[in-house]
């Protein structure tokens, strides 16, 4: 009865009580509780093996005699009892190990999935702030990009504007230039009226 007890609450979640069994099997499983448990296990083994062989030599012997004495049916039934109640016992306990097992394989994978359901939540949460970065930057781009543009066009204006000053300043030097020239041949003509002016004033001096 303590078997099925254990075994049932291995089975079914009642409140604590799962925990508390799967606690109490670790404890037997721990420290000397393995030792104790497989030298009750091969005890019960010799028991049950002991048993089946009384009710197999009873029932030979019934046969042979071709009727059982009611001591022979007492003895028969008291070992056909004990052997299913070892045969039980030990049942019970295999599917209690094996029952706990499986419990501890079951606790071991949801801790690791609520790990992994942790490192998933922070990936997404990485993810989104990764995101939000992404799309900061990319306003930024657009907005350094727009930037650029406007300067491009700006120095396309001045470019414009220092060709055309560029066009200027080389037709006021052409200008300057040819400014230089009629003031030199002015000045040439100044001479030489100058020398016409001399030569007339000596020979108007020789005259008089």
């Amino acid at each position: 009865m303590a078997e099925g007890a254990v075994a049932l609450l291995l089975m079914v979640k009642v409140g604590p009580l799962r925990e508390a069994a799967m606690r109490g099997v670790e404890q037997a499983k721990t420290g000397k509780g393995p030792a104790t448990v497989k030298t009750i296990a091969c005890t019960l083994s010799v028991i049950f093996m002991s048993s089946v062989a009384s009710i197999l030599k009873i029932q030979n012997r019934g046969l042979k005699l071709g009727t059982v004495s009611p001591m022979d049916q007492v003895l028969w039934r008291t070992h056909l009892l004990e052997a299913s109640l070892i045969g039980f016992a030990l049942f019970l306990a295999f599917v209690i190990d094996r029952l706990h097992h499986y419990n501890r394989k079951l606790i071991t994978l949801r801790k690791a999935a609520n790990t992994s359901r942790e490192e998933v939540e922070k990936l997404q949460m990485e993810n989104r702030s990764f995101r939000e970065k992404e799309e900061k930057s990319s306003s930024e781009i657009k907005k350094l990009q727009q930037e650029i543009a406007k300067l491009n066009e700006s120095m396309k204006k001045l470019k414009s504007e220092s060709e055309d000053n560029e066009k200027k300043a080389l037709e006021a030097e052409a200008h300057v230039n040819a400014l230089q020239k009629q003031s030199e041949e002015l000045l040439l003509e100044y001479d030489r009226l100058l020398e016409d002016n001399q030569i007339l004033q000596s020979q108007l001096h020789y005259k008089g």
